[in-house]
C-alpha cells in the first residue's frame, strides 16, 4: 500500500513538474513607437483632426456672426423675433458642444482603427514566439512592474521578428 502511495505521489510530482508555467513580458508601446507605420498613422490623425477642427471652426464663426447680428439689431426687434433669434443662437451653441464631443469620439475611433493593424502585427509576432518557446503567460510591461529578468522580456524578439531596430532597447 505504501509503495502505491509513493508511486502515485511520484507521478503527481512529475506531472506538476511538466506543467510548469513560463511567463514573459512585452513592451508593446515601445515596439509600436519603433514601427515605421506609426508615422503615417500620425499624419493621418493630424489631417483628420484638422478636418474636424475646420468644420467646428465654421460652426463657431456662424455662431459668432449670428450673435453679433442679434446684438446689433436687438433693440429694433419685437419680442417674438428676439425670442426666435435667442433660441436659434442657443440651438447653434448646443450643436457646437455636440460637435466638440463627437469630434473627440471620432478621433478616438479613428486612432483605434489605424492602430489596430499595428497591434495585430505585434500580436501575431508574439504568438509565433509564444508557441515556439512554450510561454504560458505574457504580461505587458507597465509602470507597476517591479522587475523582469531580461531573459523573459520578449520585446526584442518581437521587434526582431518585425524587422525593427533594437539598438534603442540597450539604452533603456
Amino acid at each position: 500500500m505504501m509503495k502505491k502511495a509513493l508511486l502515485i505521489l511520484g507521478l503527481l510530482i512529475v506531472g506538476f513538474g511538466q506543467a510548469q508555467t513560463k511567463v514573459g513580458t512585452i513592451n508593446t508601446e515601445f515596439i509600436m513607437s519603433q514601427m515605421p507605420e506609426l508615422e503615417s498613422v500620425d499624419q493621418e490623425m493630424k489631417a483628420y483632426s484638422r478636418e474636424l477642427d475646420s468644420e467646428l471652426r465654421k460652426r463657431f464663426e456662424e455662431y459668432q456672426d449670428l450673435t453679433e447680428k442679434y446684438q446689433a439689431e436687438e433693440k429694433d426687434l419685437n419680442e417674438v423675433v428676439k425670442k426666435f433669434r435667442m433660441n436659434e443662437i442657443a440651438d447653434l451653441e448646443e450643436d457646437i458642444q455636440k460637435m466638440q464631443e463627437n469630434s473627440q469620439q471620432k478621433l478616438r475611433k479613428k486612432q483605434e482603427d489605424l492602430l489596430r493593424p499595428l497591434y495585430n502585427k505585434i500580436g501575431n509576432a508574439l504568438e509565433v514566439i509564444v508557441e515556439k518557446e512554450n510561454y504560458t503567460q505574457v504580461f505587458t510591461e507597465s509602470s507597476n512592474l517591479v522587475y523582469v529578468h531580461p531573459d523573459y522580456d520578449l520585446t526584442k524578439k518581437v521587434m526582431e521578428m518585425l524587422e525593427l531596430p533594437t539598438d534603442m532597447l540597450d539604452e533603456e
